[in-house]
């Protein structure tokens, strides 16, 4: 953006710029969030199946027995310059493959960001995907979209070379004309990574960059990375652009990106502060939080959390309610209820947090 001043008067200008394959102007074009792996609000994750990594935004899935442990890999002299990763670690290892196995890394993304994609229309837009990848396996490996109004598929593969050597990749997808993506806050579209696949997921043919409903033409000849617990799979610097080909990252930073994933999970730690609440019934305290950004939607239960009242009571609580305040439409405030202290209806209490409130608004 360039500044002029004529007069007193200042005059912003676009300057429009050639990325590669494409003319755009500049701005904001990563619809992956926490692409770079920056934020790390829930700390390494064990034990995991089904569940968010350490790694904001990117989750892992399995079915047929492996385990992994999901983290936020570190290195301060990155060779690909990026020093956070997501690093799955192999717990538990999966040698006998069956036809319904699977593990992959998923993010997934809201129909609210999606709009410029222009599904459902003719005028579909194609996207590359493009990102770091380090994985103990050389030879195929899949990468996939899927679209959740359409219930579609479209999957393209990558080769690693050199194992355990970090390596970029780039990946592009023909846009889907038949089905709108929601203009919501619901999940519109996800990106996984494959980690391990069996036959009902690798009997077919693939059928080239096309959105398709046919499970077992997915991901053929897929390796299968969770084949020891002495294997670790790491990725960074995922993007996902409006762009017939790759262009350089973009870099965000560490405040934006934060809050772009608090949007979906955030913590309200030990020592944040006194907030007010108020006695119902004889054993709960109804009190308001500030969210650090608005949250996607209502969050889920949060688990028991160590709460401190005025009188001097703390106690490990359950929370029976959760809401989001509002204002202008936006969901300013968090109120919960608390179960377990020992309280008088409608008496005003000071909360103060000994523990961790987590809360989770994921898709």
């Amino acid at each position: 953006m360039a500044r002029a001043s004529i007069y007193g008067v200042v005059i912003m200008t676009l300057i429009k710029v050639k990325s590669r394959g494409t003319d755009n102007v500049t701005g904001r074009k990563n619809i992956v969030i926490n692409g770079a792996m920056q934020i790390a609000q829930r700390g390494n994750q064990t034990g995991l199946t089904n569940a968010y990594t350490g790694v904001d935004r990117f989750k892992f899935l399995s079915n047929g027995g492996s385990v992994a442990t999901g983290k936020q890999g570190q290195s301060s002299t990155p060779e690909n310059g990026f020093p956070k990763s997501l690093n799955i670690d192999v717990t538990t290892a999966d040698t006998s493959v069956g036809a319904g196995d699977y593990a992959l890394v998923r993010h997934t993304m809201e129909g609210h960001n999606l709009q410029n994609l222009k599904y459902g229309t003719s005028s579909a837009e194609t996207v590359t995907l493009s990102f770091y990848v380090k994985s103990p396996k050389t030879g195929v490996h899949w990468v996939e979209l899927f679209t959740y109004d359409g219930s579609k598929f479209n999957s393209a593969s990558y080769t690693v070379s050199s194992a355990n050597t970090w390596e970029k990749k780039t990946l592009s997808f023909v846009g889907e004309t038949a089905t709108a993506i929601a203009d919501d806050n619901t999940a519109g579209m996800l990106v996984q990574w494959w980690l391990l696949a069996g036959s009902n997921y690798t009997g077919g043919t693939h059928p080239g960059n096309t959105w398709h409903t046919t499970t077992a033409n997915r991901v053929p000849g897929q390796v299968n990375v969770m084949d020891s617990t002495s294997n670790d799979f790491y990725l960074t610097g995922v993007q996902l652009e409006v762009s017939n080909s790759a262009s350089d990252f973009e870099h965000r930073s560490f405040g934006e990106e934060l809050a772009l994933c608090q949007r979906y999970y955030q913590v309200k730690g030990a020592g944040s502060g006194y907030y007010a609440g108020n006695g119902v019934s004889t054993n709960k305290i109804a009190c308001g939080f500030p969210l650090a950004t608005s949250m996607r939607a209502t969050p889920s239960t949060p688990p028991n959390v160590n709460v401190h009242r005025s009188g001097n009571q703390s106690v490990t609580a359950s929370i029976d309610q959760i809401s989001l305040g509002y204002s202008n439409d936006i969901g300013s405030n968090c109120q919960v209820r608390f179960v377990g202290h020992s309280v008088s209806d409608e008496t005003p209490y000071n909360v103060s947090l000994n523990g961790v409130l987590k809360l989770d608004s994921e898709l």
